[in-house]
């Protein structure tokens, strides 16, 4: 008797987008200091990377630390050529659909809570949005169906358009860890007790 075919699951991976390590996080200067953003922001992102679990990693960067940092994780470096995140989201999605990857998981870098990118992964569209279901913070899509990236504010409302425009089915996905992102200062206090211990954030003033 012939074996019943064996389903495969489609071939993921995550891209993570970062612009720069200098300048990130601005909005917490005046708490943090600049070398404090950068230390919060170098912290988050790699904790995106580890939640990525055993799902290949490609970083979107044009920066050279950016890239050496990646490199020194074990993240493949996609070098995007042109500014913006929706720019450099499309790229590096279509490289991967180009090198015969299925489906990808876009996460932003300043997940500080995230522990694992997986309740994020699976059929059609797949997004997880932020506490005021504005942003979105994790998306995941067929690499080959032609979707268009549009983050900023409201890009919930317009990514949900998107996938109906595209006729792909939506899954929304509500998750405390990975839609916590930090944007301002009271969201410092919801940090892990080690990252508010190096970073003096408990004797801060970090109220709006």
């Amino acid at each position: 008797m012939a074996s019943p075919p064996v389903s495969e699951e489609p071939t993921t991976a995550v891209v993570v987008p970062i612009r720069s390590f200098e300048g990130a996080l601005s909005r917490l200067e005046h708490v943090l200091g600049r070398s404090g953003c950068r230390d919060l922001m170098r912290r988050m992102a790699g904790r995106v990377v580890a939640a990525a679990g055993g799902l290949p990693v490609h970083v979107a960067t044009d920066d050279t630390e950016v890239a050496a940092w990646a490199t020194d994780l074990g993240a493949e470096v996609l070098a995007v050529g042109r500014p913006g995140l929706n720019i450099a989201v499309s790229v590096a999605v279509d490289r991967l659909a180009a090198a015969g990857v299925e489906r990808a998981v876009v996460a932003h870098a300043d997940l500080a809570l995230a522990r694992t990118l997986r309740p994020a992964v699976g059929p059609g569209l797949v997004i997880v949005p932020d506490g005021h279901r504005d942003g979105s913070n994790v998306v995941c899509v067929p690499t080959g169906c032609g979707f268009r990236f549009a983050y900023g504010p409201g890009s919930f409302a317009r990514h949900v358009a998107e996938a109906e425009r595209l006729q792909l089915a939506v899954t929304v996905v509500q998750d405390g860890a990975l839609a916590s992102d930090i944007d301002h200062p009271e969201d410092l206090l919801a940090l892990p007790a080690q990252d508010r211990l190096a970073l003096g954030v408990d004797s801060l003033a970090v109220s709006p």
